[in-house]
């Protein structure tokens, strides 16, 4: 019962010295070893076939989410799982007539519990967050006490912010992991979010030397134990 999740903003696979090299992005998935993972700023433009190598690279399934579309290649997010997929749901998280924003909602079987994994991007104004993350809470809302899990890059340094707060009284209170700029780590931009929350087993931040040269983000990975019976969430 237990799963692997992993966010990862790939930066369009150009990493700190300015070189476009996918191989170093697939590195860093195939040593996460996740068995879900949330990818923003995929961008296909340089290689239109990118997330059928990430998805044969680590043995996955891909979903993409683009949020721009162009005859050239799309750019946007994407989720990769070895696990089978139920359902996908797509959900526009535009605001007015700023950059465009999306997130990816797909249900996952695991080992017979089905997962509601959410992965996104969020803007990088406060008004923009609070439309979004107003949005994005209503992808949660179930018949069931579905697990779930919002992974992404949400763009939140404020820590006492609104959308945090809303995000939290869903999810509870999280950990805030530094994971930008990737040489240096100072900003907690890329999160996992796990409701219950009880159902968090671990979470921290990958910060391997390939980690650290591929993109301009670290990935942050989690490890979810969907058993009922779990206890509190460790560090």
């Amino acid at each position: 019962m237990r799963v692997s999740l992993g966010s990862y903003n790939i930066h369009g696979c150009i990493g700190r010295d300015g070189r476009y090299d996918p191989a170093r992005i697939l590195e860093v998935l195939r040593e996460l070893q996740c068995d879900i993972v949330a990818l923003q700023e995929v961008d296909t433009r340089l290689q239109l076939h990118l997330l059928e190598f990430l998805a044969e690279g680590t043995g996955s399934v891909a979903v993409p989410g683009p949020t721009l579309v162009r005859a050239s290649g799309d750019y946007g997010n994407a989720v990769l799982s070895r696990l089978p997929i139920l359902k996908t749901r797509r959900l526009d998280l535009t605001y007015k007539h700023h950059e465009p924003r999306g997130a990816i909602g797909v249900d996952i079987d695991c080992g017979g519990v089905a997962l509601r994994a959410v992965a996104t991007h969020l803007g990088l104004r406060p008004t923009e967050r609070r439309f979004q993350v107003r949005r994005l809470l209503d992808m949660f809302r179930t018949e069931s006490a579905q697990p779930a899990a919002l992974m992404g890059d949400l763009n939140e340094w404020f820590l006492w912010g609104r959308p945090l707060r809303w995000l939290h009284a869903y999810f509870g209170t999280s950990r805030a992991i530094r994971t930008f700029p990737a040489h240096v780590p100072a900003l907690a931009l890329d999160r996992i979010l796990v409701h219950p929350y009880h159902a968090l087993e671990t979470i921290g931040v990958h910060t391997s030397a390939a980690a650290r040269i591929a993109s301009d983000h670290l990935p942050v990975k989690a490890i979810l134990n969907l058993d009922a019976r779990a206890g509190d969430a460790k560090t």
